[in-house]
């Protein structure tokens, strides 16, 4: 080999440095680093929901409609997760929960602080509503979704990076990551210049995978009926585990795990079982977005047959419920 590799080989860091910024300041304005990746993640989600959903047969931008309801439902159940989660860190001695302008306050989002099984929880909830809003079936709008929310957490875990939190436990490896010494997640005792697992990127890869792996089998398989959510609650609940258990932040414990180890098994069980009871109630495909008697308002003329429900195959041919749209 030439000189020229070994010199190229010695150049590469020996490790992960931190962003020396977590804010942009234009003027009187800061803008958090970190809002703008979830931001980002959100509009990203947004895009390709919209794309997947419009090619089933959905209005597009119905999405939107949905998200309205969904978004900020996620957001404060996200927060409220976290904040319950870490009680210790925001409700302890002399801290001023309830106080807007320190940093501990419950409300100040902006220095981080969400957790993405609230997020599901409030977000499952607003869309569940957004879609008996729209007519859209639940399980169409979160198959649609399941692959631009993993994109969107890959992208929001950026936001990690640059506010310096969340990393794993101490390690030599290459991939170390670098963290101001002055951080107080830094456990006591460490020798300077100690790097830290950067649990941030790990998730950046698992979750990057996580799409392609979700595209691929969704359109190879062609799940429907909630099947490919319940294949997102799995990979991303698996990788969880393992990226959660070698976090050092401080967490609630409960029987010796972290409470998002116990959140994150909790989700893998529930996909299996969402996974399992679909595919025995539903084998074959959805045969429309809508839900029986809704639809696009532009697909067809009053009295037009628009819609046969073949989720559950008749019992007899008199049996079979056929719906017409109606103008609204």
């Amino acid at each position: 080999m030439s000189l020229a590799f070994f010199h190229a080989l010695a150049a590469v860091p020996a490790s992960l440095p931190s962003p020396a910024i977590s804010e942009i300041t234009l003027g009187p304005i800061s803008i958090r680093v970190y809002a703008l990746c979830i931001i980002t993640g959100i509009i990203v989600a947004v895009l390709l929901t919209n794309s997947r959903l419009t090619r089933r047969g959905a209005e597009p931008w119905v999405v939107v409609d949905i998200g309205l309801l969904a978004v900020p439902l996620a957001i404060i159940f996200a927060r409220f997760y976290h904040v319950f989660t870490h009680a210790d860190y925001y409700f302890g001695t002399g801290i001023e929960w309830w106080n807007p302008f320190v940093k501990d306050a419950i409300w100040n989002i902006w220095d981080g602080g969400i957790a993405i099984y609230g997020a599901l929880i409030g977000g499952a909830l607003g869309a569940w509503l957004g879609c008996r809003w729209t007519g859209i079936r639940f399980t169409a709008f979160a198959d649609a979704l399941a692959p631009g929310l993993l994109l969107a957490q890959a992208i929001g875990r950026f936001g990690n990076w640059f506010n310096q939190e969340l990393f794993g436990l101490p390690t030599d490896l290459p991939w170390g990551l670098e963290i101001d010494p002055s951080n107080p997640a830094i456990p006591a005792g460490l020798e300077p210049g100690t790097l830290f697992h950067p649990t941030f990127l790990y998730e950046v890869i698992w979750n990057t995978l996580g799409v392609i792996a979700l595209l691929w089998i969704g359109g190879r398989l062609r799940l429907q009926w909630g099947k490919l959510f319940a294949l997102y609650l799995i990979w991303y609940s698996a990788g969880r585990i393992v990226w959660e258990s070698i976090r050092i932040d401080p967490s609630d414990i409960i029987l010796g795990l972290r409470t998002n180890v116990w959140a994150a098994v909790l989700g893998v069980i529930l996909g299996i079982i969402v996974l399992i009871v679909q595919t025995r109630r539903h084998p074959g495909m959805e045969p429309s977005p809508y839900v029986p008697g809704r639809g696009r308002p532009d697909a067809a003329e009053p009295g037009d047959i628009s819609y046969v429900d073949i989720s559950e195959p008749p019992a007899s041919a008199d049996k079979q419920k056929v719906s017409a749209v109606t103008p609204t």
